[in-house]
């Protein structure tokens, strides 16, 4: 165990904490004692992994509409939005993806496929209101545009992995953990974190960096993704551990 600026590491870069940690996340205040009992045996260390790459999931400009409004009063318009969910994220998600650049890990997004061509002409995914299928909406936002380099996967599932070579890309690259970020935290963030999950990968959920549409529905499934899936790390020690390899630099 070695210590750096006062905290605990092990040899693998692993941060050590108290067993308390485990649960100081976003649902401590939703989910009763009696519940956390029940899955105290799935407390364990967590860590980001030495190769990974980062998933964002569906931060397209549909889910902003209406602005930085409680969505019960965009929904009548914007049923797909997040409304002031998705923006108290944008800053934080900023700040992952500028960390993931600075260590140079390979970066990932998701959105909607919406060839006109992609699928039979009446076939819908999902029974709930269709939205319209307009390029522009499913453009990545502005301030997360992918950069040269970066890779768009276009998807007509919820999970980034299903019917898409997403899986056989991060095979190639060796990466062996993928930290995950985007919307929505009950939908297309849990699939593609399951898949990831399925596929082999050490699975990162970064807490801050993902949203829903309503802040119950977040915690409830970061909780299960925790104590199943994944693990539910706070921004900055996953920033942390990406300053440590970039001061590593790239191949290390």
């Amino acid at each position: 165990m070695v210590s750096r600026d006062g905290v605990a590491f092990d040899a693998r870069g692993r941060r050590d904490r108290p067993a308390a940690d485990f649960e100081d996340h976003c649902w401590k205040d939703v989910v009763p004692p009696e519940v956390l009992e029940i899955y105290a045996p799935y407390r364990r260390e967590v860590f980001v992994g030495e190769r990974p790459a980062l998933l964002a999931v569906d931060l397209y400009e549909l889910v902003y509409q209406g602005g930085a409004r409680p969505v019960r009063e965009l929904v009548a318009d914007y049923p797909s939005s997040c409304g002031e969910h998705a923006w108290a994220a944008i800053e934080p998600t900023r700040r992952l993806l500028e960390a993931a650049r600075a260590a140079r890990i390979p970066i990932f997004y998701s959105t909607q496929d919406t060839a006109p061509d992609g699928a039979p002409g009446r076939l819908r995914t999902t029974r709930r209101r269709a939205t319209p299928v307009d390029p522009a909406l499913y453009r990545i936002r502005a301030e997360f545009s992918p950069r040269p380099g970066d890779v768009v996967i276009r998807k007509s599932r919820a999970s980034a992995f299903f019917g898409t070579p997403l899986s056989s890309h991060l095979t190639q690259l060796r990466v062996d953990s993928v930290i995950v970020c985007g919307e929505t935290t009950s939908g297309c963030v849990r699939a593609t974190a399951v898949d990831a999950y399925s596929h082999g990968f050490h699975v990162v959920v970064v807490e801050e960096c993902c949203f829903d549409r309503s802040p119950l529905s977040h915690q409830v499934n970061l909780f299960d993704l925790h104590h199943k899936y994944a693990d539910v790390m706070a921004l900055d020690d996953v920033v942390e551990h990406l300053e440590a390899l970039a001061r590593r630099g790239p191949g290390s």
